[in-house]
């Protein structure tokens, strides 16, 4: 890892969405989060936290087949899944600027897809699955204000920092990943 990215770990469904809830807080009109990993890494488990947290209670769901979701909460939330578009020219084509809305907090599934598209700065969240539950992923900038904000960034998130799974406590069980008691 270089410059100003860094790693969290997730070790439950759970810890994904408070992930999600965390980030939420940091979140502004414009702000865009774009999400990369393999298919089941946890991308809308994470949507899911931050939307919640965003105050909707609407249900989340993977936007796959629709393209695009959005939710009513304190600021308007666009879920887009770009799995099934085969560029930014795609998405272009279903309206980038109502997708992009700088009025709205955007949320884009493997984005890596439609990087090109995602002009004026953004946040990737790369999420790696270890295991069956385990998470660790990985919290980089992309230009605009985020470079900036990665300090702050780093800060509300430091719960869900480590150098392994196995040193962070797994949600509920007072124990850390490798199965010993956690400090508390």
């Amino acid at each position: 890892m270089g410059g100003l990215e860094f790693q969290i770990v997730s070790n439950s469904e759970a810890d994904t969405k408070a992930i999600g809830a965390t980030l939420a807080e940091l979140l502004t009109p414009g702000s865009i989060v774009g999400l990369t990993g393999d298919l089941g890494a946890g991308k809308t488990r994470l949507v899911q936290g931050a939307v919640a947290a965003l105050g909707s209670d609407d249900p989340v769901v993977s936007p796959t087949f629709m393209l695009v979701r959005e939710y009513d909460a304190e600021v308007p939330v666009h879920h887009v899944d770009a799995y099934r578009l085969s560029g930014a020219a795609e998405l272009e084509d279903i309206g980038l600027d109502n997708v992009l809305d700088p009025a709205a907090i955007v949320f884009v599934e493997w984005a890596g897809t439609v990087e090109a598209a995602l002009s004026g700065g953004w946040l990737e969240i790369r999420i790696d699955t270890v295991g069956d539950t385990g998470r660790v992923m990985t919290v980089l900038p992309h230009d605009g204000p985020w470079s900036a904000r990665m300090g702050e960034l780093k800060a509300a998130l430091a719960a869900f920092q480590g150098d392994s799974l196995g040193d962070r406590p797994v949600s509920g069980t007072g124990r850390t990943g490798s199965g010993q008691p956690g400090s508390s």
